[in-house]
């Protein structure tokens, strides 16, 4: 079986530097390009070799003509990409934080309409997807409930999109209870509010990805919480969503649904 031909879209970030050198160790995957913000010499040295590196994404997909691409840039650029992508028959694996409700909407028509698979995953660690399901198998024994999450001071968007997604799948089952102070001396102290389901964000020099769900009850709280101590932990997620997406087409969002939990 020939090797599933892979561009990485925002190869040279943090992620994208995982990713290149996570494809480069699977037998049945072949890094063929690598799209960039900045031009960087047109070359990308890899464990496997030198492949073409550009900051044009439509050049690369021509000249490459790649099976599948990773993105993991923003979800402007992203939704950009999945279009240019999408219309060359490329299927799609997004770790874009920021991407709703309306880019999956359009991603959802993008893989009708070209015949390509798209996997769109919030978080890529298999221990963040085992917190999801173990709070949503929680929430209904509690009525209020807080998330708290912390990233690196780097990061660009609030809350992260995992703890997002895990706020919304925890509003979808009740409306939870939201103390409502008589006083706010801070305005927005309390955070977001999804349903009742209060969402802090942490932003600190230090901190990697760290998701911790609080429920409260009379005399009683029950903590679920997952750390990243590194990026190697979201490469087995990403390589398993390569394969799927290269296998079936359509629109696939969490990689709970691919993993089956």
């Amino acid at each position: 079986m020939a090797a599933i031909r892979v561009v990485i879209h925002g190869a040279t970030g943090k992620m994208g530097v995982e990713t290149v050198a996570a494809v480069c160790r699977e037998s049945d995957m072949e890094l063929v390009g690598a799209v960039c913000r900045t031009d960087r010499g047109g070359v990308l040295s890899t464990p496997s070799g030198d492949v073409p590196l550009s900051t044009d994404l439509s050049q690369i997909l021509d000249d490459t003509r790649p099976d599948a691409m990773v993105d993991f840039t923003n979800s402007g650029v992203c939704m950009e990409a999945s279009h240019i992508a999408a219309a060359r028959k490329v299927n799609l694996v997004l770790g874009s934080s920021g991407l709703n409700a309306d880019h999956h909407a359009q991603l959802d028509a993008l893989a009708n309409d070209n015949g390509v698979g798209i996997i769109v995953a919030p978080n890529f660690a298999l221990g963040a997807i085992v917190l999801k399901k173990l709070a949503e198998q929680a929430a209904p024994f509690f009525d209020y409930v807080d998330i708290v999450e912390s990233h690196h001071e780097m990061k660009i968007d609030a809350p992260s999109g995992f703890s997002l997604a895990l706020a919304n799948s925890l509003a979808e089952q009740k409306q939870f209870s939201r103390n409502v102070t008589e006083k706010e001396n801070l305005p927005e102290t309390r955070g977001g509010n999804v349903n009742g389901v209060t969402v802090h964000s942490v932003r600190l020099p230090g901190r990697s990805a760290h998701h911790e769900v609080v429920f409260g009850a009379a005399g009683q709280t029950v903590t679920l919480r997952h750390d990243t101590l590194g990026r190697d932990c979201y490469m087995p997620g990403v390589v398993r969503c390569i394969r799927e997406a290269n296998a079936r087409p359509g629109l696939v969002v969490g990689l709970e649904k691919v993993l089956g939990l």
